[in-house]
């Protein structure tokens, strides 16, 4: 075999070699399990699904847990937190378990926003269990309508029947059609907050801007209403923050997996 033919052989074994390794190092997150039972899943968002079977008694007690509940489901991401409560919202409506609390911890992380801590309260394990893996499972979903690119993120979230997560987080009324929408940085989300409560007929839950969300350059605006009027405002918000985000940023603000709304 000539030096030719040598080197052309071995430049081929070295890029096999190569592609390889780039697939090792791209595999998801999800695929590695530490084989250990408080283990559930991981999934967008640096989001990681974690259960309790038995919390410590006296750990149990300076958390403030109600005693019927044994068992604890974990939600804890650095990444987001209007996904994660909606995605428990759905949680708790397909499972036999409760919000015992809900953190939205600053985390720089997630640029402008913060990250979050979601607890799932349960008297059978498998119950908590169940909470956790739906969680993670929606999260897919209801990541679709953020958007974001280096200048910062918009968030829209919206479901047509509120449940405890939405209720305990943000105070939604429970059975009614609920929407989030927020804008980082926080300018962005005062225009579209207006934009959105001017387009359509919707009740004011909360607002909230850069001193009550832990200090996150961020404004938020929470409605409630009739399903057809949140949806048209959610909607109206997310068109016009687009826009200004790709307009700050100079470059598009993708959704960060497919849009729901």
């Amino acid at each position: 075999m000539d030096d030719n033919l040598m080197e052309k052989v071995m430049e081929e074994v070295m890029k096999k070699m190569g592609d390889t390794k780039e697939v090792k190092k791209e595999a998801p997150k999800s695929s590695y399990n530490p084989g250990i039972t408080e283990f559930v899943g991981t999934a967008i968002g640096d989001t990681i699904g974690l259960v309790i079977a038995n919390v410590d008694h006296n750990l149990h007690g300076f958390m403030k847990i109600d005693p019927k509940y044994k068992s604890i489901g974990i939600i804890g991401a650095r990444t987001g937190a209007g996904p994660h409560i909606m995605a428990a919202d759905e949680a708790v409506k397909a499972t036999n378990t409760e919000i015992i609390s809900i953190e939205l911890p600053r985390d720089t992380k997630g640029g402008a926003g913060h990250g979050c801590l979601i607890l799932f309260g349960a008297e059978d394990v498998s119950d908590a269990r169940r909470a956790v893996e739906v969680s993670l499972k929606e999260l897919d979903r209801t990541f679709g309508d953020v958007y974001g690119n280096n200048a910062g993120h918009i968030e829209l979230q919206y479901t047509a029947r509120a449940s405890y997560a939405c209720n305990k987080a943000w105070g939604a009324p429970v059975g009614k059609a609920f929407g989030l929408i927020v804008g980082a940085p926080a300018a962005i989300g005062v225009v579209i907050a207006d934009a959105a409560v001017k387009s359509a007929n919707v009740d004011i839950v909360t607002y909230a801007s850069p001193s009550t969300t832990s200090y996150t350059n961020e404004a938020i605006l929470f409605i409630s209403g009739d399903s057809g009027a949140v949806r048209q405002a959610v909607v109206a918000a997310r068109d016009l923050g687009i826009r200004l985000l790709e307009a700050l940023g100079q470059e598009p603000a993708p959704s960060s997996t497919t849009p729901y709304i």
